[in-house]
């Protein structure tokens, strides 16, 4: 028996289209798809009041506001640049201590949420349930409740950070956890080995370079969230940002977004950096 070939499909097809095309519920299904999504899209434009008269008008005022940011401003003494670099330094050690803070508690929790450590349903599903909810509430809504609470100042935000990384930590490592390998832990068990000593022996050593990414990530992603904390008044280099923004000290702000985007440079190329060499010797070793 002979296989069509594709001169021999497209002449078919050619010949008889109705044959190879969709059946009708199935083109309908797609178009009623189409016409629900565009739909949707423009009654949002409409809603939020979107024209190009609008954007134009937009774009001039951009325009001039960015007129105002050059020549970028240059502190002329050191106390003035002290101060800018003491507001990074308290946004990078804001971002560090919310992560460490989160990591101390997430890291136990989480194997409360793996199904190969913890064989009780309720429990684990509890404690799933429990890393959803801290999940959901953003880290900004965070530093604002903490904000009232305590005050302004970093300790609110390195609340926030801490209390969304227990969320998002918990439920990261519970699921690599979940993912690693059944045999080291079997050849721990029949070695003798008691059942802690298959998760440290068997479990550990699969998901701790896993986990180490997961923190660098986390800890890049958290200093870029500490700026936006600081406008809000949890202190650093966003409260700075913002106290200019009001003041309408232009000059200053282009030259603090630009010594922020420095700084998220600096923090992203030393968490690769850490991230190739020590990741990489692990899995080597292995």
């Amino acid at each position: 028996m002979t296989l069509p070939t594709d001169t021999d499909i497209k002449t078919l097809m050619a010949e008889h289209p109705r044959v190879f095309r969709e059946p009708l519920a199935v083109r309908a299904r797609k178009i009623s798809l189409w016409a629900l999504f565009i739909g949707l899209f423009a009654w949002c434009l409409y809603d939020f009041n979107f024209s190009p008269e609008r954007i134009w008008v937009g774009l001039q005022r951009l325009g001039t506001v960015i007129s105002f940011m050059f020549p970028p401003h240059l502190w002329e003494t050191w106390p003035e640049w002290v101060e800018v670099f003491t507001a990074l330094g308290e946004t990078v050690a804001m971002a560090f201590l919310g992560t460490v803070l989160g990591l101390v508690i997430a890291f136990p929790v989480s194997f409360l949420g793996a199904k190969n450590i913890n064989r009780f349903f309720w429990l684990r599903h509890s404690a799933r349930r429990g890393f959803d909810i801290i999940r959901a509430f953003e880290t900004l809504i965070l530093a604002l409740i903490f904000i009232r609470a305590f005050g302004l100042g970093p300790l609110a935000g390195i609340l926030a950070i801490a209390v969304s990384e227990i969320g998002t930590f918990g439920k990261l490592f519970s699921e690599a956890l979940e993912n690693t390998s059944k045999r080291p832990v079997e050849g721990v068990l029949t070695s003798g080995g008691s059942r802690f000593q298959s998760i440290f022996f068997g479990t550990m050593p699969q998901v701790l370079p896993v986990h180490l990414s997961i923190i660098l990530y986390n800890f890049e992603s958290n200093v870029r969230s500490s700026t936006i904390l600081g406008i809000v008044g949890a202190g650093g280099i966003g409260f700075m940002l913002s106290d200019r923004i009001a003041g309408l000290y232009w000059d200053q702000v282009w030259t603090i977004i630009f010594m922020i985007i420095a700084m998220v440079y600096i923090v992203d190329f030393l968490s690769g950096l850490i991230r190739t060499r020590v990741i990489g010797k692990w899995e080597g070793a292995r």
